[in-house]
């Protein structure tokens, strides 16, 4: 008796959705947990705020998503585009209070996340529970029963 390994390609297809959805939690806890309009504020923000604790959690967070990103395959330029993203929000800790300021408004996660999204769309589509979320609903016409 022999089992059938998936595809390669459906494999590899399986783990870049895998990480968009991993992506999509990590930007909602980061970086748009309430949200107003284009703003909004999350952990990393609200986190920032506190010694030691902002930048260990805007550092795991950006490695994460890194990790995911490299699990995904990700491609070498949004991979360099995510580390700036995430370099940036993190470096903004290191200055005392005018630094926690400029981190609540640069959603740094956020834009790494976004960036791994566009890249995995690109070469696999969208995972299909999101792409039926996202299709336009199909209205009855009037007068149709």
């Amino acid at each position: 008796m022999t089992i059938e390994a998936a595809p390669y390609s459906d494999s590899r297809r399986a783990r870049a959705h895998r990480a968009w959805k991993s992506a999509e939690t990590i930007k909602g806890l980061s970086d748009r947990l309430i949200g107003v309009g284009p703003f909004g504020i999350g952990l990393d923000g609200v986190l920032s705020w506190v010694p030691v604790v902002g930048p260990l959690y805007s550092l795991g967070a950006g490695g994460l998503l890194l990790m995911h990103a490299v699990s995904g395959g990700a491609s070498m330029l949004t991979l360099m585009r995510m580390a700036a993203y995430v370099a940036m929000d993190t470096a903004t800790d290191a200055v005392p209070i005018a630094g926690s300021v400029v981190d609540m408004m640069f959603p740094g996660h956020l834009m790494a996340a976004k960036a791994l999204q566009k890249d995995i769309e690109a070469r696999h589509g969208l995972p299909d529970d999101v792409a039926m979320k996202r299709a336009p609903k199909k209205r009855a016409k009037a007068g149709k029963r």
